[in-house]
């Protein structure tokens, strides 16, 4: 049941790499959030923001933000703080699935199917790290800062030559790299959303890019750069399969309320690549394709998800 009454506010913004994303993402949660609720306002991350939440007289905050300090817990912990509910993940759960080294360590001991993958740090140099990748992993890789979204930083590595730019580019994002090896295939995600029930999937997409491309930062939010086809053209059996793994990612991790799990597919092998808890919300996202193919239009996902924070912040509540 709506609560019309309640004043939302979709906090979006700041001054990450993926801020514009962010502000995109919003537009769209405002206007739909306005389609059942009186009172939806857009809050900027910045330093006024515990003022701005005050003076709007917020009962619930939808965090709109993509990369740090919205998306590893920080922003999380100021809510908490103050007393906020919010839509999304909590601390923990937030700062896990943020760092890929650390979710990709979790994955690991839950189980879960995986590339190959070395860290390098950024203290100990550009060379260093490359000798490193090489012996471990090889040349035909993908390097990517270890707490960056949105593929910002991504490289795919071809051969020995491209790896020192690679590496030296992705330090200019992040101090810490998980360079993993590189695996040909189809490029799938699935969505995940909490329920009184328990987690359930969204069904499996796969994303198509133009021939000798990938879903990078331009494929994502670059409209009739990429088709998602839902549901994806998979064996019954793998379809299942990846909705299964992205449910206990989610758990794993100590996911809340919703999350996105993207995939590599080649041939009867999947590999699990990462987990996104504030997935993108833009006219072109992948999350809110996933939740029309559940049952749910982007109105009927996003007043979900506020009632469902509501009631997990009243006492004695689930969720």
């Amino acid at each position: 049941m709506i609560n019309n009454s309640l004043r939302i506010a979709v906090v979006n913004g700041g001054q990450s790499a993926e801020a514009e994303v962010s502000r995109s993402s919003a537009r769209g949660v405002i206007k739909a959030l306005k389609e059942n609720y009186e009172h939806v306002a857009s809050i900027d991350l910045d330093q006024q923001l515990a003022t701005s939440l005050q003076a709007f007289s917020a009962d619930v905050v939808f965090p709109v933000l993509h990369g740090p300090p919205g998306e590893d817990g920080t922003f999380q912990g100021f809510l908490e703080i103050l007393g906020y509910p919010y839509v999304g993940s909590d601390v923990q759960g937030s700062a896990f699935a943020m760092d890929k080294i650390v979710a990709k360590s979790i994955f690991r001991q839950t189980g879960l199917p995986l590339a190959r993958e070395t860290v390098v740090n950024k203290s100990d140099g550009v060379a260093a790290a490359v000798n490193r990748i090489v012996k471990e992993v090889g040349h035909y890789v993908v390097v990517k800062p270890a707490s960056q979204g949105s593929a910002l930083g991504v490289t795919l590595i071809d051969n020995e030559n491209q790896l020192h730019d690679g590496v030296e580019s992705a330090f200019a994002f992040d101090k810490r790299l998980l360079v993993e090896e590189r695996i040909d295939g189809r490029e799938i995600t699935v969505g995940i959303i909490d329920t009184d029930k328990g987690c359930e999937a969204f069904p499996v997409i796969e994303i198509i890019t133009p021939e000798n491309t990938w879903y990078d930062y331009e494929h994502r939010y670059t409209e009739g750069l990429s088709e998602h086809i839902m549901p994806a053209d998979l064996p019954g059996q793998q379809n299942k399969k990846l909705q299964e793994i992205a449910i206990t990612a989610h758990q794993s991790l100590g996911c809340r309320d919703l999350s996105r799990a993207d995939f590599i597919v080649a041939g009867d092998d999947v590999y699990l690549l990462e987990v996104n808890t504030l997935p993108g919300m833009t006219p072109t996202s992948l999350y809110p394709d996933g939740a029309i193919g559940y049952g749910l239009n982007f109105a009927e996902l996003v007043s979900y998800l506020v009632e469902r924070a509501v009631k997990r912040h009243q006492p004695n509540q689930p969720g």
